[in-house]
C-alpha cells in the first residue's frame, strides 16, 4: 500500500537531513544515495498531484494489507485509490506534501536548479489548496488518519516555504497564526508543531525577535525530552531510547 502522508513526512526528514548534514552524509558517501531517495519520492508525490485541487492520497486497501504478511508478488488485495479534492479535503496531507516538495527543492536548488524550482512551484500550489479549503483529513483519509488537526502541518509547510526562498508571505503566515502553536510531547508523522518550532526558532535566532513564542515552544519540547527534567513527559528504555 502507498500511503502519500507518512510518505511525505518521510521525505521531508530526509530532505531536512541533507540541508543539515552534508558534510557528515557526504564524509560516509551516502549523500547521493539520500539525494536519489528523496528525488524517487518527490517523483512520485508529483505523479500524484494531477491538478491543483487534485492530490492521490493512497494507492491500495489498508485495512485488508495489514490482515496478511506476503511477499508483494503473491498480493491480490484491491489497488483501489483515494484522493482529496476541493469538495473532499485533507489540509494535513497537502500541507505534509507541501512541506516534503519545499524542502526537496532546498535539497536539489544547487544540483538541478530547473527541478528545484518546479518543486518548489508545486509547494506553492499544494499549500494554497491546503489553507484555502480546510478540512481535517480526519474525515476524508482510509488509513493513517489525523489526530493533531491540519494547523501543525500548515505551520510546518509555511516554515519551509519560507526557509525554501518562497517569500516573506510565509513567515507572515506563520506569525500571524502563531497562536496556534502548541508545545507537544512528540514529533511524529501526525504531529509537526515541533518540527515547525525549531525551523522558525532559528529564524529567531537569526535576529527575528517577533518569532519568540515559537522559540519558546521548541524550549518547552525539549525540555519535556529530557531526563531529569522537572517537565519531562517521555519514558526512556534501559538503552536510552524515548518512547
Amino acid at each position: 500500500v502507498k500511503f502519500g502522508w507518512p510518505m511525505a513526512f518521510s521525505l521531508t526528514l530526509l530532505s531536512w537531513a541533507a540541508i543539515e548534514y552534508p558534510t557528515q552524509i557526504s564524509s560516509a558517501n551516502q549523500l547521493p544515495h539520500l539525494q536519489r531517495a528523496i528525488r524517487w519520492g518527490t517523483n512520485f508525490l508529483i505523479r500524484a498531484h494531477t491538478s491543483t485541487t487534485t492530490l492521490y492520497t493512497q494507492v491500495g486497501d489498508g485495512n485488508a494489507d495489514h490482515q496478511c504478511w506476503e511477499r508483494p508478488e503473491d498480493m491480490d488485495t484491491p489497488r483501489t485509490l483515494y484522493k482529496i479534492t476541493s469538495n473532499s479535503p485533507g489540509s494535513e496531507v497537502a500541507a505534509e506534501v507541501a512541506a516534503a516538495f519545499a524542502a526537496a527543492s532546498i535539497v536539489f536548488k544547487n544540483i538541478d536548479s530547473n527541478y528545484s524550482a518546479k518543486l518548489l512551484r508545486r509547494s506553492q500550489s499544494l499549500f494554497a489548496f491546503a489553507d484555502k479549503y480546510r478540512g481535517s483529513y480526519q474525515a476524508s483519509c482510509p488509513f493513517y488518519c489525523s489526530y493533531s488537526g491540519y494547523q501543525d502541518e500548515l505551520l510546518w509547510a509555511a516554515a519551509w516555504l519560507y526557509k525554501a526562498g518562497g517569500g516573506n508571505n510565509y513567515l507572515n503566515y506563520a506569525l500571524n497564526n502563531q497562536g496556534w502553536s502548541q508545545c507537544p510531547s512528540e514529533f511524529s508523522w501526525d504531529n509537526k508543531f515541533a518540527g515547525a518550532q525549531i525551523l522558525l526558532a532559528k529564524e529567531f535566532l537569526n535576529g527575528k525577535s517577533n518569532l519568540e513564542k515559537f522559540k519558546k515552544d521548541a524550549d518547552s519540547f525539549v525540555c519535556a525530552l529530557m531526563p531529569g527534567s522537572s517537565s519531562v513527559q517521555i519514558k526512556t528504555t534501559p538503552g536510552g531510547l524515548l518512547f
